[in-house]
């Protein structure tokens, strides 16, 4: 069973039982005792608290979570991923222990068919608080747990709490037998590797006092509502469910080490042992995943917090995929993977993959320029403490790895632990102090250093540029410098690029989302091409441009001219910025506040604060009401006055930044839209233009984005639609009103028609089990039918033959073993009958006997195992390889 569909199997298991969906929160919430969300209660602590009202009695959720309190371990086991996805269920004064218990257990035991995940009740233990033998009885009453398979445990491990004053309670965890291969008996109170859990159900029963029960101290009284929160481990019930040895096999993870071998022609060995390149490939699977997660939900990289971390994340995947032997960047693809075997629970993934790609990349490249030569000087140290007999590498070797080459202190420890060394931390803390204090003393001084600030500081000092823009498209100018290669010259011959700062000028200089005009500067057999225009401190405008014709020379009288097209079409953008933003707010509420925009001729970019997506009944209400404000011809005025005052009449003003104590306001349409905003615009609403929603998507947590065209782009967009639903409507020979209709009706049929299909490949498929079981040879003591599966039988299909032929040898002994060679891949599936196990044959055991001879990887339990190999042509011999076996533990 595939992990998105264990998510939808909780989810619908408690809906129907009564309880709201709560979507998953943020990995990052308002909330100073947490970097990262860490189980799936959090959202939920202030119900729990008594700090909100619940609005529903029961709820359920799949929450995502990171955990990082041990990122060195990560890999070193086989069960524990920081990046993880806890399924829920909470009950606020609703029901307790016994509808916890029912609910859990109809879930984890009712058949797959019936909506259940399908586990034998007789390999469920449980273990419930000492003192809480009620819990106990509910088992054996409720569920038939014989009292055997019930164990206590203290409050170390069998009881919650928040760790401060506040609500706990005792817990029950539920724990699934994996089978004698995989430890001693005994229950989990023996070994927590063959009986593994997945469910603990917490009993907030009690009110705790400073001191916790979890250490044996009572709680201070009993809570006046008693509540339930549980949390399953998806990750782990895929494990089970899907038949795999530990969380690296599932289906969302094992991926990503796919792609990692692919991109370092190492191979990864899913056993427990600590190999390094194992420990490796797992650190790359973990932390890309978790990583993606992260950057989803609006973390960057950086230097402190929850940037550190990330970052963190990100280079201990690098270098790990460098120690196993990548030689190009790994970002883009390991990224890509996880957003495709993510991307059905978490959409995020998908629609933002190019924001996660670029940070995630861009790690990357920042972190690879310094980690070859750091890892030398780091190798040449350690060679020189070794060979005097040391265990200790310097405070300053670890300073200078940081200050030099950009290690942190966390990768120096780590790569020194490797090594056998431990690092002198002090030492280290002291000379970064000293540096802290060196870098305030002697930070002017090297920032009047930098050439291009020079450059530019004397330009400023002589005054700033005079922006002409907002009243003529032509303005007479004087050149009063010329820079080329961040160097002031006197002049410029043609074809050379430079930059040309005027006294005066009407281009405008990109800010605000608008983007610079283009347009020409010419004089007396001169021509320049402006190609972009940047402010520098604020009011110097820096043009920069091809000189197409003549030479150019400083203090030059000259005529600077905007390109009028490109003009109009950017007042258009940015005007019907300011529109769609008022209607946003309109129809969304004031919580719609811009983070974000970018408006260019024809287009237009919108990023505004909100959680979720919109309804396309929204977006179309969002884009009408855009439209009537641009029907409704309003007329736009600007005027400047006092910060205070435009304030106090409403003006938005926008991204945090710091104003002068006057500034510019636009206003359209009176209350409509009224924002601070050095832009050009629009002389009258109507102006703009048709506007046409292109879509939305989230770019970041808690920040939404809409795209739109406007004039005539919005035009052009509008006949291309419309040729395109013409064309459709031709071709399926209705009216353009009906092909909605035609095109669903059409859908449905093509359905009818796949069903069908399937039916009968799926009963040619059957049909082919007669004669390979008819084909079966006898090996010792056992029935043996090993060959490639017939033609047409895909590696999804393998399995369903292997169990049906396997079923036709009823009480025999019988080993079936199917390859699939019709791709470059070879699937196979190894089924065992009761009797073959009898003799000890284990279907698992097979897989590694005869893997090695396809390059094969797999696993499985003793009465089905599968897998995958890489290599067609050694198909014959791993055939070989399982009468080979059979033959010494049968005969």
């Amino acid at each position: 069973m595939q992990t998105h569909e264990i998510r939808r199997r909780f989810l619908d298991h408690f809906v129907k039982a009564g309880h709201v969906e709560v979507p998953s929160a943020s990995l990052i919430l308002d909330d100073p005792n947490l970097l990262f969300v860490n189980a799936g209660m959090v959202q939920f602590k202030p119900y729990f608290l008594g700090q909100q009202t619940p609005p529903y009695p029961t709820a359920t959720s799949v929450q995502k979570c990171v955990r990082t309190g041990d990122i060195e371990e990560v890999g070193k086991t086989t069960r524990h991923n920081t990046f993880f996805q806890m399924a829920g269920n909470f009950s606020f004064g609703d029901y307790f222990k016994e509808g916890a218990i029912t609910h859990a257990w109809t879930l984890i035991t009712a058949s797959q068919d019936e909506g259940g995940y399908g586990f034998d009740p007789a390999r469920i233990w449980v273990t419930v608080y000492q003192d809480d033998p009620e819990a106990a009885e509910i088992w054996q009453r409720v569920a038939g747990i014989p009292a055997e398979r019930i164990q206590y445990r203290d409050g170390k491990d069998n009881y919650w709490d928040m760790g401060v004053p506040g609500p706990g309670g005792p817990c029950s965890e539920i724990y699934f037998d994996r089978g004698p291969e995989y430890g001693r008996e005994g229950g989990p109170v023996v070994d927590e590797d063959r009986y593994l859990e997945i469910w603990n159900l917490v009993f907030m029963q009690d009110e705790r006092g400073e001191l916790s029960p979890k250490a044996g101290h009572p709680p201070v009284g009993e809570l006046p509502k008693k509540n339930i929160d549980t949390g399953m481990g998806v990750e782990r019930v895929a494990l089970l469910l899907q038949g795999v040895d530990n969380v690296y096999e599932t289906d969302l993870v094992r991926p990503v080490i796919t792609k990692a071998e692919e991109l370092t022609g190492r191979r990864y060995h899913s056993s427990d042992d600590h190999h390094e390149d194992d420990v490796r490939f797992r650190v790359i699977a973990d932390h890309a995943r978790t990583s993606a997660m992260l950057i989803a939900d609006g973390v960057n990289p950086g230097n402190d917090g929850r940037g550190y971390v990330l970052r963190r994340l990100l280079r201990r995947i690098v270098r790990a995929a460098r120690l196993l032997g990548a030689s190009k960047p790994v970002m883009p693809e390991f990224m890509k993977v996880v957003s495709e075997t993510m991307a059905e629970s978490y959409p995020e993934l998908s629609t933002d993959f190019s924001r996660i790609e670029r940070v995630a990349s861009g790690e990357e490249a920042a972190f690879l320029r310094t980690l070859d030569t750091g890892s030398r000087l780091f190798e040449s140290a350690v060679a020189d403490v070794k060979s005097h007999g040391h265990t200790v590498l310097g405070g300053t070797e670890a300073f200078t790895l940081h200050d030099t080459y950009g290690f942190p202190i966390d990768l120096t420890l780590e790569m020194a632990s490797e090594a056998g060394l431990s690092v002198d931390e002090a030492g280290f803390r002291t000379l970064m102090a000293e540096q802290r204090d060196r870098a305030k003393a002697d930070a002017a001084s090297r920032k009047q250093a930098h050439a291009d600030e020079a450059v530019y500081r004397e330009l400023l000092d002589r005054g700033s540029t005079e922006f002409t823009g907002y009243t003529e498209l032509n303005s007479e100018a004087k050149v009063i410098g010329l820079i080329a290669g961040g160097s002031r010259v006197s002049s410029a011959q043609a074809g050379d690029e430079i930059e040309v700062i005027l006294d005066r000028s009407p281009l405008y200089a990109e800010s605000g989302g608008q983007l610079a005009d283009i347009g020409r500067i010419t004089a007396s057999g001169v021509r320049l091409k402006v190609k972009d225009v940047q402010k520098i401190g604020k009011k110097l405008w820096v043009h920069k441009v091809t000189v197409e014709e003549g030479e150019i020379t400083e203090g030059a009288d000259v005529l600077a001219q905007v390109d009028p097209e490109w003009r109009k079409g950017a007042t258009q953008g940015h005007s019907g910025t300011h529109l769609v933003h008022a209607a946003l707010r309109q129809i969304l509420g004031p919580n719609a506040v811009q983070a974000g925009s970018l408006n260019k001729p024809g287009y237009l970019r919108f990023d505004f604060s909100w959680q979720g997506g919109l309804s396309e009944a929204a977006r179309h209400e969002i884009e009408e009401v855009t439209n009537e404000a641009v029907l409704a011809d309003y007329p736009v005025n600007t005027f400047v006055t006092d910060l205070a005052k435009a304030r106090a009449m409403g003006a938005l003003a926008l991204f945090g930044e710091n104003y002068g104590d006057r500034v510019r306001v636009v206003e359209m349409g009176g209350p409509f839209s009224m924002e601070l905003c050095a832009g050009t615009h629009v002389a009258s609403s109507s102006h703009v233009g048709p506007v046409t929603l292109l879509g939305e998507s989230s770019v970041g947590s808690g920040v939404r984005r809409v795209e739109a065209y406007v004039g005539l782009d919005s035009y052009r967009y509008l006949a291309r639609e419309r040729a395109l639903l013409a064309g459709v409507a031709t071709a399926l020979r209705v009216t353009p009103e009906d092909v909605p209709a035609r095109v669903e009706a059409l859908v449905e049929r093509l359905k009818a028609a796949e069903k069908e299909l399937e039916k009968h490949r799926a009963a040619a498929i059957l049909a082919s089990a007669g004669s390979l079981t008819s084909a079966a040879e006898r090996v010792g003591n056992i029935l043996l039918v090993a060959q490639a599966a017939p033609d047409g039988v895909s590696a999804g299909d393998l399995r369903t033959l292997a169990a049906d032929v396997r079923g036709r040898f009823g009480s025999e002994p019988a080993v079936v073993a199917l390859f699939s060679t019709t791709a470059e891949k070879v699937p196979f599936v190894v089924a065992t009958t009761q009797a073959a196990r009898d003799f000890g044959i284990k279907a698992g055991d097979l897989v590694r006997e005869f893997s090695p001879h396809i390059n094969g990887r797999g696993g499985g339990k003793p009465d089905m195992a599968q897998g995958s190999g890489s290599q067609p042509g050694g198909v014959t011999q791993a055939i070989d390889a399982i009468r080979a076996a059979l033959a010494t533990r049968a005969s």
